[in-house]
Order: structure tokens, then sequence, then C-alpha cells
């Protein structure tokens, strides 16, 4: 009896040494085949232009698009936000959002046309500038007064809901994503 005792104490110290340290918030892997855009409903490709969310509470949340996720936070507010993820343009490696160094362009092709590409530091970002001729070089808190405005034109350009019908061609504008099989209005203008 006294060992059960200690088997049990040794366990309740244990839950509460992991609650103390607090949650540790991961990104998941994406899986094409179901995951969809929490906010336009489309296909969320395994590629640069993904991002998420997990809340404090455990739900994920995917995103096709930087805006995408942006105008999530704009309708549910970001204090239940554990960590938000969004991955490197050049290796598709995750990022906190935080740590993240971002470019614009109303030029850039991302899949919903925010013009938004992440980088996990300012080096990459700076070397795509110099070496595709347009960006500015954004920080997380320059995205919190950034304008978020869609490219109309580029939506145009891509074809319904901003996703490419075809490649894009130019390595700097990849950014091609497919409709999933069922298609829904997705409420971007």
């Amino acid at each position: 009896m006294k060992k059960h005792w200690k088997t049990v104490m040794v366990l309740l110290f244990g839950v509460l040494l992991l609650t103390a340290c607090g949650k540790k918030y991961e990104a998941l892997p994406i899986n094409e085949d179901v995951d969809i855009c929490a906010i336009c409903k489309m296909q969320v490709k395994d590629d640069a232009y993904a991002t998420q969310l997990t809340t404090k509470d455990g739900k994920n949340y995917k995103f096709d698009d930087l805006g995408c996720m942006h105008q999530w936070k704009e309708e549910n507010g970001t204090d239940n936000i554990g960590m938000d993820f969004v991955r490197d343009y050049n290796d598709k490696e995750w990022i906190e959002y935080n740590k993240a160094t971002y470019v614009y362009d109303a030029s850039l092709r991302t899949p919903m046309a925010y013009g938004i590409l992440n980088f996990k530091d300012k080096q990459s970002a700076e070397a795509f500038v110099t070496e595709q001729g347009v960006g500015t070089i954004m920080t997380a808190e320059d995205l919190a007064s950034h304008d978020w405005k869609q490219n109309t034109e580029m939506m145009d350009m891509m074809g319904e809901h901003g996703h490419s019908e075809e490649g894009m061609g130019d390595g700097m504008h990849e950014g091609t994503h497919e409709e999933t099989e069922s298609t829904e209005d997705s409420g971007h203008k």
C-alpha cells in the first residue's frame, strides 16, 4: 500500500511540474487531403504559404495564406491564441509568427493575393528583396498596422477565389493552389 501511495505522489508531482512549465505549442503537419483553410475554405497546400495557429484550449486552425490567418484573428481576437506559425518561404520550416520576417509587395503572388511572404530571418528577406527587386521588409509588429488589402487585379489574373488554375511560372510568384472538389463561396472579394 505504501508503494502505491508513493507512485501516486510521484505522478501527481510530475503532473504539477508539467503544468507549471506551461504548454508547449508545436506546428502540426499539413495534410493536403483534409486540411481546409478556416477562412476561405480552400485546400491548404503543404507549401511556403501555409500558416496555422493553436488556441490555448488546443484547437488548431490552418490557413492557405497569411491574410486568411489575419482575418481569423480580426474575427476571433488574439487573447486565446497559444501560438501562431508561418513557414519560411525558402525551406518551408515552421517559424513562430512573432519571430519571422515578412516581405510585402502587391505584385507577389500568394494563394489569396495578400502579397506577403514569410522568412525565418531578416537576412533571408533582404536577399529575396535584392534578388527580386521588389518588396518591403516588415516585422510581425509592422503587420499589426498593415492594411491587409487583397490585390484584386492579381485575384482576377489568378482565377476565381485567387487560386491559380495554371502554374505561375517564374519562381518568385509560384503559389498555385487547386480548389477542392466541393468549392464554396469564399467570402473574399
